[in-house]
């Protein structure tokens, strides 16, 4: 039947990762700001896509940490900037490491190829505000 789903355990909160990077704390501020807009039109399809996306995301089978680094591989590969802050973002939250998210990236690298590469970049700036080298 499958496994429980339930919701994941965040290292961090929206908030610790906001005061850590200004290219996530911009970000989420922004996607927060958006979605006010979006909940206030009170969609029903929207609504229901947004529940179908919060549920792929739980725990489950498969970890929530590593159903985000599948997100990163998909969204690099789709070439979506916002798609990818966001699961490097969560990732972080879930306790991935700087080198799970770039061996993810990696695999978006191969898979999609150099058309990544200017996404990969953007990626990298948002990796090295959160994982600071030697802090």
């Amino acid at each position: 039947m499958g496994a429980e789903r339930k919701e994941p355990t965040y290292l961090f909160s929206e908030a610790q990762v906001a005061a850590k990077s200004e290219l996530a704390r911009t970000f989420l501020g922004t996607r927060t700001r958006l979605n006010t807009i979006v909940d206030a039109a009170d969609n029903f399809l929207v609504k229901r896509f947004y529940n179908i996306d919060h549920n792929t995301y739980l725990e489950g089978a498969i970890p929530a940490k590593y159903k985000e680094l599948m997100g990163l591989v998909v969204s690099a590969g789709l070439r979506c900037d916002d798609c990818i802050n966001y699961h490097i973002i969560q990732s972080y939250r879930l306790g991935a490491t700087r080198d799970e998210q770039e061996e993810s990236l990696n695999v978006a690298l191969v898979v999609g190829g150099s058309i990544v590469v200017p996404h990969l970049r953007r990626a990298y700036a948002l990796l090295e505000e959160l994982y600071p080298v030697g802090k």
